[in-house]
C-alpha cells in the first residue's frame, strides 16, 4: 500500500495589507519529496502524524508535497497559481498510488479563488479520478465549504485549541486511509453549516462554555457505524462566503446516519449560541486589573494576534502599559528598523526609538520610547514539547531587547512571530517568572507555553486586523445573516 502525503497549509486574513507570496512559503516550509520525511515525520503536525499511522500498519508514505507559511494576507493569483501547479506537477509524477492523506488549513484564501482549499482539493481529486480515496485533516479554524467536503472521502479537524493534538488526528486519518484502501470500511461525510460565527475570544477548547458541545460529539462517536466527527469552530478575518463554523460526520456508508447526526451537532451548536458571542475586555480595563492584582498575568493582545495573521506590530497594549508605568512587563514586537538601531548603538547603549505601528494605521501609532540596549541575539530557537501549531524550529530574525525607564522590557524583532513558545523568551536569556506581566500577541495559543509561569490571563479587545469584537470589521462577502453580527438569525 503506497499513499501519497501532501500539505498545504495557510490562515489567511483578508483584512491584513500584508500578502502571503511564494517566498513566504520559502521562509516557513516549502518542501518536496524526500525532503519532507526529515523535516516532518518526527514533528507534533499532524503530517508527522500521517507517517507514524502509516508505518504503524505497515504502509508506505510517499511525500509528494507541503507548504506553509506564517498566517497572513490573502496569496496573489499568481502566487497561488505557482504553488497549485506545484502540487499538481508532483502528483503527476507520482501517479498509481492507492490514496492520498491530505491537510490543508481549511481557511486559506486566495485573490481568484477564495474558496482556495476547496479549489485544489477539486483539482487533485479531478486529477486522481473518483475511485482513489482522499482523507484529509483541518484545522479547527477551517472556514469549510461543501467542495471540500465533496472532493475527499473523510475530513478530520483538530479537536482542542490550542492545537496539541495534530499529530493525534494525523494518526486517525492515516488509519482510516488503510481501512479504507483495505475496504474494511467505506467512509461517508456529511457536514452542516449553521448561520453562525464563533467569536475568537470563546474558542479555547478547555473552557466550560465548548465543553457540552465536545461532550456531544464524542458521545457521537461511540454510535455504532460512526468513524468519526469533527467540530470547526471557524476563523473570522477571513471575508468569504464561507466563512464560519461548522460541524462534520462520517460514518462507514451510511449517508443517511451521517445526516442526521451532523444536522444534530449541529443543532447543539446553535442551541448554545449565546455563550459563543464574546465577552471583551477593554485596554483600560485590563490595566485596571493589573493593578489590582498581585498575580503574574499574561495579557493576551487579541487584536493583534500573530497566529491570526495580524502585523505583530500593534502598540495599543504596550503603549497603555508603559504609559501606567506597572511591571516589570514585557512585549514583542515585529519592527526591523528599530533593531537596526539598536545594532548600530551597540549593547548598554541608551538611544530614543519610535517603535511599532508602522505596517498599517489600525494597530496603533509608533511609541515613542526612551530605551536601553539590553542585548542582541540571532532570533532561533527550538520549542521541545508539543504546542500549538507542531512546530519545533523558529526563526524572528534579528532581535534587540531593550528596556525603558518605566521597566518596560521590548523585544524587538525582524520577522514577525507567533507566541507559542517560552524559549522565545528563554533564547534571548530572558526569564519568565522575571515579569509580572508579559503580552502576548495571541487569543488562544499561547496558552499552552504561558500557563507554565501565568496565574492568570486576560484577553484584551485591542483593535487591529484580527480584533475580537467582528462588529468592528467590515465585511463584504460573508454569509447573510450570521449570529452574532445579525442577532435575529434564524436556523
Amino acid at each position: 500500500m503506497r499513499i501519497g502525503i501532501i500539505a498545504f497549509l495557510h490562515e489567511s486574513n483578508t483584512f491584513s495589507c500584508q500578502p502571503t507570496t511564494v517566498d513566504s512559503f520559502r521562509q516557513n516550509l516549502l518542501l518536496a519529496g524526500e525532503p519532507i520525511r526529515r523535516d516532518l515525520a518526527d514533528s507534533h503536525h499532524e503530517v508527522g502524524g500521517f507517517f507514524a499511522g502509516l508505518e504503524a500498519e505497515g504502509a508506505e508514505a510517499v511525500p509528494l508535497f507541503a507548504a506553509r507559511a506564517l498566517p497572513s494576507g490573502t496569496i496573489p493569483s499568481g502566487d497561488f497559481e505557482a504553488l497549485t501547479n506545484h502540487l499538481l506537477d508532483i502528483v503527476r509524477s507520482n501517479d498509481s498510488l492507492d490514496g492520498y492523506l491530505v491537510a490543508p488549513h481549511g481557511a486559506t484564501v486566495s485573490e481568484r479563488f477564495p474558496d482556495a482549499d476547496g479549489y485544489w482539493l477539486s483539482e487533485l481529486r479531478s486529477q486522481v479520478g473518483p475511485n482513489v480515496p482522499i482523507i484529509g485533516t483541518l484545522d479547527a479554524h477551517a472556514n469549510v465549504s461543501q467542495l471540500m467536503v465533496d472532493s475527499c472521502d473523510a475530513l478530520v479537524a483538530y479537536r482542542s485549541n490550542p492545537h496539541l493534538d495534530q499529530r493525534e488526528r494525523g494518526i486517525e486519518a492515516a488509519n482510516l486511509m488503510v481501512r479504507t484502501v483495505r475496504k474494511e470500511v467505506t467512509p461517508t461525510m456529511s457536514a452542516q453549516f449553521p448561520p453562525l460565527a464563533i467569536s475568537i475570544e470563546r474558542q479555547c477548547t478547555e473552557e466550560p462554555h465548548l465543553r457540552p458541545l465536545y461532550e456531544a460529539a464524542d458521545a457521537q462517536l461511540k454510535i455504532g457505524g460512526v468513524l468519526s466527527n469533527s467540530i470547526l469552530l471557524g476563523f473570522p478575518y477571513a471575508d468569504v462566503e464561507e466563512m464560519g463554523s461548522s460541524v462534520i460526520v462520517v460514518t462507514d456508508d451510511n449517508q443517511m446516519l451521517a445526516d442526521v447526526l451532523s444536522k444534530q451537532l449541529a443543532t447543539t451548536m446553535w442551541e448554545m449560541r449565546e455563550s459563543f458571542a464574546g465577552e471583551f475586555t477593554s485596554v483600560a480595563q485590563a490595566i485596571d486589573l493589573c493593578k489590582d492584582s498581585s498575580d503574574r498575568i499574561c495579557l493576551l493582545d487579541m487584536g493583534d494576534n500573530v497566529g491570526g495573521g495580524s502585523s505583530a506590530d500593534g502598540t495599543e497594549l504596550l503603549a497603555a502599559i508603559h504609559k501606567a508605568k506597572i511591571g516589570p512587563a514585557i512585549g514583542c514586537l515585529y519592527d526591523p528598523q528599530a533593531v537596526s538601531l539598536c545594532e548600530g548603538a551597540g549593547v548598554g547603549e541608551k538611544l530614543t526609538l519610535s517603535v511599532g505601528g508602522k505596517t498599517d494605521k489600525i494597530h496603533g501609532s509608533p511609541m515613542e520610547v526612551e530605551v536601553t540596549v539590553r542585548s542582541l541575539h540571532d532570533g532561533k530557537f527550538s520549542e521541545p514539547q508539543p504546542r500549538h501549531g507542531g512546530i519545533v524550529e523558529f526563526d524572528q530574525g534579528k532581535t534587540a531587547i531593550c528596556e525603558t525607564e518605566h521597566g518596560l522590557t521590548l523585544m524587538l524583532t525582524t520577522l514577525r512571530m507567533v507566541p507559542f513558545s517560552l524559549h522565545q523568551l528563554i533564547s534571548c536569556d530572558l526569564d519568565p517568572n522575571n515579569f509580572r506581566f508579559l503580552v502576548a500577541k495571541g487569543v488562544n495559543a499561547p496558552i499552552a507555553a504561558y500557563r507554565d509561569v501565568c496565574d492568570q490571563f486576560i484577553r484584551v479587545n485591542t483593535s487591529g486586523s484580527t480584533c475580537a469584537d467582528m462588529s468592528r470589521l467590515v465585511y463584504q462577502h460573508r454569509r447573510t445573516p450570521m449570529f452574532p453580527l445579525e442577532r435575529e438569525t434564524k436556523y
